[in-house]
């Protein structure tokens, strides 16, 4: 990940760092305990495939093409090996009475690096692999965590370092966010000018015009002040940010939004409802099917009421209408002469989602759906 879009990139920095002040304790240790070893030179060569190594990543890390999972798995390996090699160069004794030889603290390294790339868990696993390896050269596990608190250090250091990564991101995230939406508003309202000097006036006047002259222009001017009335309510939307910006989860909400017009009512809660983006997808078709049965069958004046709600728990769509109802045994006879847009189209969707689709006539006329889905639909 190139350094210009890691909102990590600070962390990694400071990695690097760390890494610079940990490789100089790690010379004071060797220089330090090298005579007490079995081989003393094969011990100073170890210490050079260190920092042969700690050079690399620092390169690496620094300009950022080591910044992915091969990398730092790679250097957990490395970790591990120098740790592990410290039984080739040192006797039994100084191997329980000493830390690895590469040291704790440079060890670290590792899960600094698991912490930043993958967060908090990545860290702590990190962590636990370090000290799971100093353990096996040891032979026993520290349990006194007065005495020798390193594990807890690691994980410590495995979490906090992730915590902090994550929130990186997502705060970058957000802010990207913020300044898509700002771009956004600013092209609509510029937009919006244009739109206004010229397409809105201009529907607006064959509008007026239109009946005043009466006649056959009258169906002309209806058309117009609809078109108009259509495009400012686009203009003013409240869901502005671009397609393919949106989270991961659909907001349902600003989708139904979309087929509000002169003869459909949309009302939809001032918080996004986010699903499954599939199960919204299909949820939207469901209640398209039901917008067109009203257009197709409920008459040229009938008016369609879309209301969505959420439970928590499930979502429930209603499509009202205050057309002449469905007189019973239509959707039976339907089937039966081969349309299965109801039984498939809404029913078969709704099913398939794992909710359901219920259809009431009142007895004052009118139909009604009532589309219910459970919010985990869709969850993998």
């Amino acid at each position: 990940m190139a350094e210009s879009v890691d909102p990590a990139a600070p962390l990694w920095r400071a990695a690097q760092v760390f890494r610079l002040l940990s490789w100089t304790y790690a010379l004071y240790f060797q220089v330090s305990k090298n005579a007490e070893l079995d081989r003393p030179v094969l011990g100073w060569v170890l210490f050079g495939v260190l920092t042969g190594w700690s050079v690399a990543c620092g390169i690496a890390y620094l300009r950022g093409f080591g910044r992915r999972r091969g990398w730092v798995i790679a250097e957990a390996v490395v970790v591990i090996a120098l740790m592990a090699a410290t039984v080739v160069v040192a006797p039994e004794p100084w191997v329980q009475a000493n830390q690895s030889l590469p040291t704790t603290l440079w060890a670290t390294n590792a899960v600094v690096s698991a912490a930043i790339l993958a967060g908090p868990v990545a860290g702590m696993g990190m962590g636990l692999a370090v000290m799971a390896t100093a353990a096996a050269l040891k032979g026993a596990i520290a349990v006194d965590l007065v005495r020798s608190p390193t594990i807890l250090i690691e994980l410590s250091v495995g979490l906090a370092i992730g915590m902090a990564a994550t929130t990186a991101r997502r705060a970058h995230a957000e802010v990207e966010k913020a300044a898509r939406l700002a771009a956004a508003l600013a092209e609509r309202e510029r937009l919006a000018r244009h739109v206004h000097d010229g397409v809105l006036q201009v529907l607006a006047m064959v509008a007026r015009r239109g009946r005043e002259i009466g006649g056959e222009t009258a169906q002309l001017a209806q058309s117009a002040s609809e078109q108009e009335r259509a495009l400012r309510r686009l203009l003013s939307a409240v869901d502005i940010e671009p397609q393919g910006m949106a989270d991961a989860d659909g907001d349902l909400g600003s989708m139904l939004r979309r087929h509000a017009s002169d003869r459909v009512s949309v009302s939809v809660p001032a918080a996004a409802v986010y699903l499954d983006p599939l199960v919204a997808a299909e949820l939207e078709a469901a209640v398209v099917n039901a917008l067109t049965n009203v257009e197709r069958h409920a008459g040229p004046e009938a008016r369609a009421y879309v209301l969505l709600e959420d439970l928590g728990s499930e979502v429930v769509v209603s499509i009202r209408d205050d057309g002449p109802g469905i007189p019973a045994g239509r959707l039976e006879a339907a089937v039966v002469e081969g349309r299965v847009g109801v039984s498939k189209s809404i029913r078969g969707r709704l099913a398939a989602l794992g909710g359901r689709a219920e259809l009431t006539t009142p007895a004052g006329g009118g139909t009604e759906w009532e589309f219910t889905v459970p919010r985990a639909a869709g969850r993998r």
